[in-house]
């Protein structure tokens, strides 16, 4: 019989807070075979990365932990630090979470790859140093780096490439079990799939054990053999990943699939997964009309360090209608976020003109004042976005008190209750450090609607929010289209996303928009390669391709 390189027995966790013991993970069981791969799926808070990081103890100084956890065989909870030290790297090692934040930024990719090589030398031998780079240039191949990007600095790299440095790192040293913490939150659709690909190719290649975290069971599904899912620091539901996906028992893993759409699935268009279900959408409505506000032949550009000229927005015409929902979608940099600085009015283009209303925008002045609250943005991250030390009102009154309108106590009040932050008092004198994920976005969202604006333009509106409160967010945004008339430019890179609200879907790749057109013309028959190539790299595909895959 074979031995489990991974597990878990009756393990605890539980986080000393001020006087009390707040239990994190409960009596979870898991088992992992040598080159088995098993996704752990679920909330913040649900104790997952909690899991995950104590099998090679790396959780904080005030958790408590209790149970068994068998590394080929060997209790980890029981190793001297010495053991402990050599374990780690050596057989096991974490990709963590945000390469970003992980990585050095002052330190070039190839000394922090070399770390662990001259830590944990695979001969018991101190490595020299051509011995050292030979195994850089090596790991770098494996994660398709060109080997010269060794003395790259990490702001030199895109998200996707410190992602495969994260991962080159982790493989190092050759460990038998990798642990994978949210290995492509952020990033882009293409890239995701990319750096998913490649995690399977290296584990079945090398035969290494796969523990990933995630949210999204999607990318579980595509990457795992098996699929645990926990919630309230308990595994509810366990089996292989084409029964959890397609037959789901628990009813949150449930909630967890429908929180990302199928692209081409009807039961979710215009339907987020909401505790509040709307309404159906009204037959035969004809999104738009009268463009509110639009980008004709827009072009924006920079200059790199060389001095060589790139081009943001090269000639781009897009339209946004009273009563309508556009989805902006294109991987990172391909021009979406300085296309919506420039409609703002934050970016100064090149050439072209940027309409409201049919008027030209002003380029300055009270007119442009009075443009900007017509025109109102909502941030990607609400943690980033509000001030710590502000309570909501003081965050929601900030525009009120810009433009001088009149009663500002019953302005912000009025925002909060359409944010559905009720009733608006519970909320008004809260700091954001008091308030879940999904309430600090709806509080941005109260600070853009506190200003009645008719248009607003959403940055990532739900990159950065959990499963549960991704749907309560996006009906929200189609409640407010419904029953106050306001237009939204949504700018994502999640085409399930624009699938659940959009009435239209504008493509953009290198600066261009390749594909215009309604969701279900651009989302169900596309034209352009590269919506073809989006669409491909969708983990959890679209329904037609399940069809025809069955």
């Amino acid at each position: 019989m074979t031995t489990p390189l991974l597990q878990l027995s009756d393990l605890n966790v539980t986080y000393a807070v001020g006087d009390k013991e707040v239990p994190a993970v409960r009596g979870v069981g898991l088992t992992l075979d040598p080159g088995g791969t098993l996704g752990v799926a679920g909330e913040s808070g649900s104790g997952k990365s909690t899991v995950a990081m104590s099998v090679l103890r790396l959780l904080p100084r005030t958790a408590k932990t209790t149970g068994e956890i068998l590394l080929d065989g060997e209790d980890v909870t029981t190793m001297k630090w010495g053991r402990l030290r050599a374990v780690r790297w050596a057989e096991a090692s974490v990709v963590f979470q945000g390469a970003m934040h992980a990585l050095n930024p002052v330190r070039k990719i190839g000394e922090q790859i070399a770390e662990p090589l001259r830590l944990h030398p695979p001969s018991g031998k101190p490595l020299t140093d051509a011995q050292v780079d030979a195994r850089v240039a090596e790991l770098l191949t494996q994660v398709d780096l060109p080997p010269g990007r060794a003395g790259a600095y990490p702001h030199e790299l895109s998200g996707g490439q410190k992602q495969r440095v994260m991962i080159a790192m982790a493989l190092a040293c050759s460990p038998r079990l990798i642990i994978a913490d949210e290995p492509t939150t952020a990033l882009d659709v293409i890239v995701q799939a990319q750096v998913l690909a490649l995690l399977t190719k290296l584990v079945a290649e090398q035969h290494i054990g796969l523990i990933m975290i995630s949210h999204d069971l999607s990318v579980l599904a595509a990457t795992c053999d098996r699929i645990a899912v926990m919630y309230d620091g308990q595994i509810v539901e366990e089996g292989p990943s084409a029964d959890v996906m397609g037959s789901p028992r628990h009813e949150h893993t449930r909630a967890l699939a429908a929180a990302f759409p199928t692209v081409g699935d009807p039961v979710s268009r215009f339907a987020p997964a909401t505790s509040n279900p709307l309404p159906p959408e009204p037959p035969g409505r004809v999104a738009g009309g009268e463009p509110l506000l639009a980008a004709e032949n827009l072009r924006v550009s920079f200059r790199d360090r060389t001095g060589k000229r790139i081009d943001a927005v090269a000639g781009v015409d897009l339209t946004v209608s009273r009563d309508e929902i556009v989805a902006l979608v294109g991987q990172s940099g391909s021009g979406k976020t300085t296309l919506a600085r420039t409609l703002l009015g934050l970016q100064k283009p090149d050439s072209g003109v940027v309409r409201y209303a049919g008027d030209p925008v002003p380029t300055g002045g009270a007119g442009l004042k009075a443009y900007r609250r017509q025109v109102q943005l909502v941030l990607q991250d609400p943690t980033s976005a509000l001030n710590p030390a502000h309570t909501v009102y003081e965050a929601v009154a900030e525009g009120p008190r810009i433009h001088q309108l009149a009663d500002e106590r019953a302005v912000v009040h009025r925002a909060l209750e359409a944010a559905e932050l009720r009733p608006a008092e519970k909320y008004a004198d809260r700091l954001p450090h008091q308030l879940s994920g999904g309430q600090r976005q709806r509080v941005v969202i109260a600070g853009a609607l506190a200003l009645e604006p008719s248009v607003v333009v959403a940055d990532e509106p739900v990159a950065s929010l959990d499963a549960s409160v991704r749907g309560e967010i996006l009906a929200l945004l189609l409640r407010l289209r419904r029953e106050l008339g306001l237009a939204a430019l949504v700018i994502t890179h999640d085409l399930g996303l624009a699938w659940n609200i959009a009435d239209r879907v504008a493509v953009m790749y290198r600066g261009e928009l390749v594909e215009t057109g309604t969701v279900e013309q651009v989302l169900l028959d596309p034209q352009h390669e590269y919506t073809k190539s989006l669409l491909a790299a969708l983990p959890g595909g679209t329904a037609q391709r399940r069809t025809v895959g069955t």
